[in-house]
């Protein structure tokens, strides 16, 4: 029975390590990224397993990013090293009778916390309280994304797909940019890979994605009617 106790201490270490993987993806989202890859790369860093994508390249050339990864790498070996004892000490000091019991309870308290990771109101309430903690730069500095592209002054980031019947099918980057004043073309997204504005010497092909950015006026007016999806 004594064993039984040292089942509690797990599963916090399971839930706190959790709750730390999420915070750390939040911190990514804060730098750039986008959601999805933010927590997959948190949680490659905290696993130490899956850290080898074309994500991680960005990772690890952006110095706030590094700090980020290497905070989740020394919390991962503390989480993971907690949870691999604790059960293994629960699992030695319970006995041979109360051993299918210990088994159900870890399965199941992994279980619910599976369920509140998977939970988007639970999650989202606590997604928002650490975003809300590091935009008030208690702990974390970074330099916001809106900011540097003036994103509150009306100018953005657009992605125009190319579909079958779009007129940009067929000319350069060249052709596109010097027709458009105001407008700049940072490069295509092809077939899951980044193609730089600088390096495009091919035409646009159906399928491609042209991200442009400039003023979203003067670019809802350059392209809504004719190169905008659906």
């Amino acid at each position: 029975m004594e064993g039984l106790y040292f089942l509690a201490p797990t599963l916090l270490a399971i839930l706190l390590s959790m709750l730390f993987v999420r915070a750390g993806a939040i911190m990514l989202v804060l730098t750039g990224m986008r959601y999805e890859q933010a927590k997959f790369q948190a949680l490659s860093a905290f696993t130490a397993t899956g850290f080898t994508t074309r994500e991680a390249e960005r990772v690890v050339n952006h110095p706030v990013r590094r700090k980020i990864i290497s905070i989740l790498m020394i919390g991962g070996y503390a989480g993971v090293a907690t949870v691999i004892v604790g059960a293994t000490i629960a699992f030695a000091t319970t006995s041979s009778q109360t051993l299918p019991e210990a088994a159900l309870i870890l399965t199941a308290g992994v279980l619910i916390i599976y369920l509140i990771a998977r939970s988007s109101g639970l999650m989202g309430y606590w997604e928002a309280f650490i975003e809300r903690l590091l935009r008030k730069r208690l702990f974390f500095e970074f330099e916001p994304v809106e900011e540097l592209l003036h994103l509150a002054d009306g100018y953005g980031l657009v992605k125009l797909e190319m579909r079958a019947d779009s007129p940009l099918i067929g000319q350069t980057i060249i052709e596109i940019g010097s027709e458009r004043k105001g407008v700049l073309i940072l490069g295509i997204e092809r077939n899951h890979s980044w193609l730089p504005a600088r390096q495009m010497q091919d035409v646009l092909q159906e399928g491609d994605e042209l991200v442009i950015y400039g003023h979203l006026q003067k670019m809802k007016a350059e392209f809504e009617t004719a190169y905008l999806p659906d």
